[in-house]
């Protein structure tokens, strides 16, 4: 760990975002996480309380720079139809002073809301899109031996 320079710490500039294979060029932040649902689990005789994994709940967000209509047909329309759209997410940072690449890929993405239209006076618009999703992999991590 003595080789690390303050300079390695992974700056959030060098993000990027895909969409079903498109490059989100607008994207202002990204965030996937999973909520880990646990069941408590005792022993006789003992004070203290231990857990088990019981589940997890993939959930994110996005926020983009308004330049263009994004979601509204890929999202609106489908749903008003009566379909459940399905999308693939793909953020990767690869910072040139950090230490290597980390990359997700989101499975079966499903979205929570859309904005069909949002503005207000004097402001620059910005659109924020939520999400669920079931699966994910680490195609690439940053490591310490890199």
């Amino acid at each position: 760990m003595g080789n690390l320079k303050g300079s390695n710490q992974v700056s959030g500039n060098y993000g990027r975002l895909w969409w079903d294979g498109e490059l989100i060029a607008e994207v202002e932040s990204f965030e996937a996480k999973l909520s880990i649902e646990r069941e408590d689990t005792g022993f006789i005789g003992e004070m203290a309380m231990d857990s088990k994994i019981t589940g997890y709940k993939g959930e994110g967000s996005f926020r983009v720079k308004k330049f263009y209509s994004r979601g509204i047909e890929k999202i609106a329309k489908a749903v008003r139809d009566g379909r459940d759209p399905r999308s693939e997410l793909v953020g990767r940072i690869k910072d040139p002073d950090g230490k290597g690449t980390e990359r997700v890929v989101l499975s079966n993405v499903w979205f929570n809301e859309v904005t069909l239209m949002k503005f207000e006076r004097g402001a620059l618009l910005n659109e924020e899109f939520s999400f669920g999703f079931t699966d994910f992999d680490f195609p690439d991590v940053i490591a310490l031996d890199q």
